[in-house]
């Protein structure tokens, strides 16, 4: 008897329903990279076992999860991948949280305290972790498919928006990267269910 490996990635329960399903229906889990035969040469490196075990944790947890491209930062990362800690005591340690998806001048980390975000010339957290990635693109799927308009503000425009009758997203775990919906934190009905059969 031939078995195949399945293809749909580990859901983790801390996710919102939202999230979970979008993982199900959307992701794709591929072999993660291993990082484990690692440890003593980065030890021998000077990175802390502290660190390393927060490595191998993110990769147990999202390695080899592959994602649709999320409708900012150039899409986000193609599959979610730790790779070697960089930073110092002083500074802070941070990992890789996949190759990115085109050549663009940041790179996707998790940073000190788990927080999600992008590394160019400076640190910038846009969530205060990984689940809040996820939760955000499982939101901006979820509102492509029910809302009727998407309007993209940019420049001085973002500073007259009026957001006191809008409520923030908490699943989103936003930083920089925030966001809100109008009057209520559950922002579409879940689609009706279709009956089989044809009626």
């Amino acid at each position: 008897m031939t078995t195949h490996a399945s293809f749909t990635p580990r859901v983790p329960e801390t996710l919102s329903r939202r999230a979970q399903r979008f993982l199900q229906v959307h992701g794709l889990s591929l072999p993660p990279s291993k990082v484990e035969p690692h440890r003593e040469q980065w030890l021998r490196h000077g990175i802390p076992s502290a660190q390393i075990d927060r490595v191998v944790n993110f990769q147990e947890r999202w390695g080899g999860i592959a994602l649709p491209p999320a409708p900012v930062y150039e899409g986000g990362p193609r599959i979610l991948n730790a790779d070697t800690p960089e930073g110092s005591a002083g500074e802070g340690w941070r990992f890789s949280a996949g190759d990115e998806r085109v050549s663009m001048a940041y790179g996707f980390m998790i940073g000190p305290d788990g927080e999600f975000g992008i590394r160019a010339d400076r640190w910038t957290s846009l969530h205060a972790g990984i689940d809040g990635w996820v939760e955000s693109l499982a939101l901006a799927h979820h509102a492509a498919l029910w809302v009727k308009n998407i309007t993209k503000i940019t420049g001085d425009a973002v500073d007259d928006l009026d957001l006191d009758s809008y409520e923030p997203v908490h699943e989103v775990q936003g930083i920089t990267d925030n966001s809100v919906w109008p009057g209520t934190t559950r922002p579409c009905p879940p689609p009706a269910r279709r009956r089989s059969g044809g009626r």
